[in-house]
């Protein structure tokens, strides 16, 4: 029996004021797990229209009325009501409850109490409201915790699914939330519920169906506010579904503050396509971090409406300049994404991770032959997103960086090194984009940026020709780099930098002199390409 929100019958007897009278239960002893919400007393003969539900009647049976009619009206009365129980103290009007009115209670299932000593209704009250005070209190303890959980996971970086994860644990039931219309954008479920991760689509659908006439019985809705008027005044819709266990009112009220949390979410989300993009790229993020399991994912995808084939998928990752702030125009950028994306031909999972500057895809290829070209338009079509969005910098275009193809086991490890090899790849002359497999030395570079060893490795190996340049002319570096680049042919090196040879030469022996090194020694052009690479990430 649910009790949240008030205390069982059986326990108010327990309290001192009623035990104090000696109480004898007459009929419903079988229903005294019923819940009390309130206490009302009163000896007028309509008192059942007074009452709402849920109370437990005290009287000293003045208004039950002298003729068996009347009394049996009058219990009848109250058990349509459905009040918790009616508490009777005998002295005043009766020394004993009538059959009649014990016989009527039994046939009604309403509990029947006579209490064998005077009490003082007044304290009878007063207890049984301090303890109902003292559950609600109680329920709403457990609510603030969940926001409390919420607000730490947000302040953390995290964000809706998180929100929506915190709630499914407490709840114990799958969450989703909705646009206003009805279409989903994200899900939640109770860690271990399998019968709900299996299928999502499933329970969503069966939710959906069920609410054609209005909503279900089972479920608990919930809007979360948009700061708007009318119809922008709700910016989303929690559900919650009863699918392992009954929802009760504490969940409600847990519901409404997490519906708080996500409003403060979603405030900067002011287009559903940015709302829709910054869930899938929760998902892809959830994904890439190991919070999903493979065997779970394609499910879920499902439900963001990404259906790819038995082809590979290919993971992509978007990383824009640093000093874009998380209040970009997302939706624009999202929506003009998708579009140049239509054209593709195959599925593709687009999301946005504002607070990271990140844009994450998972995109269903046929073959793996198809890489080459779709990464290609992938990459273009993300650049005119960035444009249109306004969110470039000249200085620092955005890294598109493509990942390696497979599938639903490796999706993830894809996306998590894309996304860090474009972090590592920050600094590299620009590209249309950059396959991660060609960037494991800048990777594993970036990896040791705050070992120490990184930056005394960078000073042994190129430190002279800093010191050089830092003071100097002409800079000897990018001679260097760009000697390296071309692998040592000299003539490629002088073209590209607009020298003769003679002076090419004449800085060639500059930079060994400095180094005191060979540049025609493997070793050393090994050593002095990676010190090269590392500087841009040495402190």
């Amino acid at each position: 029996m649910d009790t949240q929100g008030g205390i069982t019958v059986q326990r108010a007897l327990e309290l001192p004021g009623l035990r104090s009278g000696l109480p004898e239960v007459l009929a419903g002893a079988d229903r005294l797990d019923r819940t009390v919400r309130w206490v009302h007393a009163g000896e007028v003969p309509n008192i059942a229209s007074l009452l709402k539900g849920g109370e437990l009647l005290l009287t000293t049976g003045l208004g039950l009325g002298t003729r068996p009619a009347e009394q049996r009206a009058f219990v009848n009365r109250l058990a349509e009501r459905g009040i918790a129980a009616l508490v009777v103290e005998l002295g005043s009007r009766f020394t004993r409850l009538p059959a009649t009115i014990v016989e009527t209670a039994r046939a009604a299932g309403l509990p029947l109490v006579q209490l064998h000593r005077e009490v003082p209704f007044v304290t009878v009250t007063e207890e049984i409201h301090t303890e109902i005070v003292n559950g609600h209190y109680a329920l709403l303890r457990q609510a603030e915790e969940v926001n409390r959980r919420c607000t730490e996971a947000l302040l953390a970086g995290g964000g809706v699914p998180q929100v929506l994860g915190i709630l499914a644990s407490f709840t114990g039931d799958p969450v989703f939330l909705e646009t206003p219309d009805g279409q989903l954008l994200y899900a939640a479920y109770t860690p271990g519920d399998e019968a709900a991760v299996a299928d999502p689509l499933q329970v969503w659908e069966g939710l959906r169906g069920g609410r054609q006439d209005g909503p279900p019985t089972n479920a608990v809705l919930v809007d979360v506010p948009g700061g708007g008027r009318g119809t922008a005044a709700v910016r989303a819709r929690l559900v919650l579904l009863a699918v392992s266990s009954p929802l009760l009112p504490v969940h409600r009220i847990a519901a409404e503050r997490a519906a708080a949390s996500l409003a403060v979410v979603l405030m900067q989300a002011r287009q559903e396509e940015e709302l829709a993009a910054r869930g899938r790229g929760d998902f892809l993020t959830d994904l890439a971090e190991g919070r999903i399991a493979p065997e779970d994912a394609p499910a879920q995808a499902r439900v963001l409406g990404f259906k790819p084939g038995s082809g590979p998928l290919l993971p992509v990752v978007m990383r824009l300049a640093a000093e874009l702030t998380p209040t970009g125009n997302w939706a624009v950028l999202a929506r003009a994404v998708s579009d140049a994306l239509a054209s593709l031909g195959v599925p593709v999972l687009l999301g946005v991770r504002p607070v990271e500057g990140r844009v994450p895809l998972l995109v269903g290829l046929r073959t793996d032959s198809d890489r080459t070209a779709v990464a290609g338009r992938v990459a273009d079509a993300l650049r005119t997103g960035v444009e249109r969005a306004g969110l470039g910098i000249a200085a620092h275009p955005p890294v598109v960086v493509v990942g390696v193809a497979g599938g639903w086991a490796t999706a993830g490890a894809g996306l998590r090194h894309a996304a860090e090899t474009a972090t590592a790849a920050r600094g590299l002359s620009d590209r249309p984009w950059y396959d991660a497999r060609r960037l494991d030395i800048d990777l594993l570079l970036w990896r040791l940026r705050e070992h120490p060893d990184l930056a005394a490795f960078v000073d042994r190996a190129i430190g002279p020709l800093r010191a050089h340049d830092a003071t100097s002319r002409p800079p000897l570096l990018p001679t260097l780099e760009t000697y390296l680049a071309h692998a040592g042919r000299k003539a490629e090196t002088a073209r590209e930098l607009h020298l003769n040879r003679q002076t090419l030469y004449n800085r060639l022996a500059r930079i060994g002199e400095l180094l005191g090194t060979d540049l025609d020694d493997p070793e050393t052009v090994l050593s002095l390409s990676l010190a090269l690479r590392a500087r841009r990430h040495a402190p």
